[in-house]
């Protein structure tokens, strides 16, 4: 007979019934619900977010994710027992103030609450360094940072398991288990977590300490022989590296899939069938390769907006994979919000209110941030905000300031009256940097700006763009070779001279070579300037105006 898929599927699938045959030895429905990059946001984001349905056209909601929502909606979903719900990394690091400002201790235990059963680390969960990701995963209240763990209750640790099969110690073990195997329903489902490569350039070099990441698809690959002698039916990669599609987020297809995963899925094992990736943001589900590199590819984009519902039909006699379908949920309260969790996140909103509502200073309107990690209107505030503060010479003495345009966050947006608060910017720049003066001639200068457009994936493209201060410009050109693709620098509207010595203000993770950024770690005479929020604060409090000022110049060929 024809079962119709039942009427919650209003959240996850548009096609109203599917012919699968129910006897006793019938297929099984299988399910796995899959997040990513949660990056703690507990709270549900008010501004509208626009998600393409590929099946039915555009639509936008507003007040999308937050924690109990999100349990809620998982909670919707689950329409068997044969469920598993996963995560593909970032599920903290980057957080804003109400999980940062406790170490995203809540973020765990909301994890816990939404009975989350494996994730992979991303490159944030190393934001604080191993032995604080340790922490999280085995709870305690050792202190391994500069904020006091266990500031408004014991941590119990996460109930969940991370993964990291190519986070490498020194001794060539891995920091945390590489795999697990789960029986859901009637097949076991060996699961690799890991995140990317690069995740070494991501995180300051103090936070990876003594580890390095493998291959990704070489990892997997060595793995599934084993997850197979284990008795692993099928195989699952929860990875933290992903693709981009032009829409953003989409519900159900990939249509213009670019991006480092890409590379990954070619070189993967044909065993590995189903793919749950993240770290670009991006949302999209759908099937990816041909013959026996056919496999399943999902991203569920960000801050807990969106839930792959991934459904597999099994042969529960052969325990073969007979189909598959995925689609993105939106999260939108449809659902409700779950009690336990809206009252978890309302006590840690509650204990980090007074802070977060601290006036800071005042903005004369909106600046905003760049979707694509370009140059922005508020990536210039903070760039010129940390040059006044550094300009000095008992403060470092800085002539150009830098800010990475992918660690600006959120946009920048006052109230009514023009205030800004403590809670506004601490989401900007959520990471807890220090500002660092050093001297680079202008050659390394040239150098450290051609570093932003270095060959990725054979191409030239902005592997992280550099915004600059207001008195200083630069152009470039991606049609270029490799070391030449940089022209026009200019400072105080004379041009840098490369024998010349100039300080440069950046935040500690570019300074120790952050993003790949190497020509900052030559920089000689390092000061230490403070930090990057006490710098933006300083700045507001002078009433700023929004810089709408061009700063970097793409050349297009005619």
């Amino acid at each position: 007979m024809n079962r119709c898929i039942p009427a919650f599927a209003l959240l996850a699938f548009t096609t109203g019934c599917a012919t699968v045959p129910r006897t006793a030895s019938g297929p099984v429905e299988v399910q796995i619900l899959a997040i990513n990059d949660f990056h703690g946001n507990l709270e549900a984001q008010a501004a509208p977010v626009g998600v393409t349905a590929i099946s039915g056209g555009a639509q936008t909601t507003g007040a999308m994710g937050g924690a109990a929502q999100l349990a809620a909606t998982l909670r919707a979903l689950r329409f068997t027992p044969n469920t598993i719900t996963v995560a593909a990394g970032d599920l903290i690091g980057a957080s804003p103030l109400t999980s940062a400002y406790f170490l995203d201790e809540p973020t765990v235990e909301a994890m816990n609450l939404i009975k989350l059963d494996l994730a992979s680390v991303g490159n944030h969960e190393f934001d604080k360094g191993s032995a604080e990701l340790l922490r999280m995963q085995k709870g305690g209240c050792e202190k391994y940072t500069s904020r006091a763990p266990c500031r408004l209750e014991p941590y119990k640790g996460a109930r969940f398991q991370y993964l990291g099969a190519n986070v490498l110690k020194a001794d060539g073990t891995t920091l945390l288990p590489g795999t697990a195997i789960r029986q859901i329903g009637p097949v076991r489902i060996g699961f690799i977590g890991m995140t990317l490569k690069e995740t070494g350039t991501l995180v300051t070099p103090a936070g990876v300490a003594g580890l390095s990441f493998a291959d990704e698809a070489a990892t997997a690959n060595a793995l599934v022989p084993k997850l197979k002698a284990a008795g692993a039916d099928l195989v699952v990669l929860l990875i933290h590296q992903g693709g981009k599609v032009p829409e953003t987020y989409v519900q159900d297809g990939c249509s213009g899939l670019s991006g480092g995963i890409l590379q990954i899925l070619e070189a993967l094992d044909p065993a590995i069938r189903i793919v749950v990736s993240g770290h670009t943001h991006n949302a999209y589900a759908c099937e990816i390769g041909q013959g026996d590199k056919r496999r399943l590819l999902t991203s569920a984009g960000k801050y807990g907006y969106l839930v792959t519902d991934i459904r597999l039909t099994v042969d529960p006699a052969t325990r073969a994979l007979l189909g598959w379908q995925a689609r993105n949920a939106t999260v939108d309260g449809r659902q409700g919000a779950d009690r336990d969790v809206a009252a978890l996140v309302a006590r840690y909103e509650a204990a980090a209110a007074p802070a977060a509502a601290r006036k800071v200073g005042r903005l004369s309107g909106p600046a905003m941030k760049s979707e694509g990690d370009g140059e922005s209107p508020v990536a210039r505030l903070i760039a010129d905000g940390q040059l006044a503060a550094t300009r000095t010479t008992t403060k470092g003495g800085a002539q150009i300031s830098f800010i990475n345009a992918t660690g600006v966050r959120t946009n920048l947006i006052p109230t009514a009256d023009g205030t800004v608060t403590y809670g506004q910017i601490f989401a900007l720049q959520p990471f807890g940097n220090g500002l660092v003066v050093k001297t680079l001639s202008g050659a390394q200068l040239k150098a450290l700006l051609e570093q932003q457009f270095r060959t990725i994936d054979g191409q030239g493209r902005v592997a992280s763009l550099l915004v600059p201060s207001a008195n200083f410009r630069f152009a470039y050109d991606l049609g270029k070779d490799d070391g030449n693709r940089v022209s026009d620098i200019e400072l105080n509207g004379k041009p840098v001279d490369p024998a010349a010595n100039y300080r440069v203000v950046v935040n500690n993770f570019l300074a120790s070579g952050g993003d790949g950024f190497s020509a900052l770690v030559e920089g000689g005479d390092a000061f230490d300037a403070g930090l990057d929020l006490d710098a933006l604060e300083a700045w507001l409090a002078t009433d700023p105006a929004v810089p709408n000022d061009q700063r970097t110049t793409r050349i297009i060929p005619q």
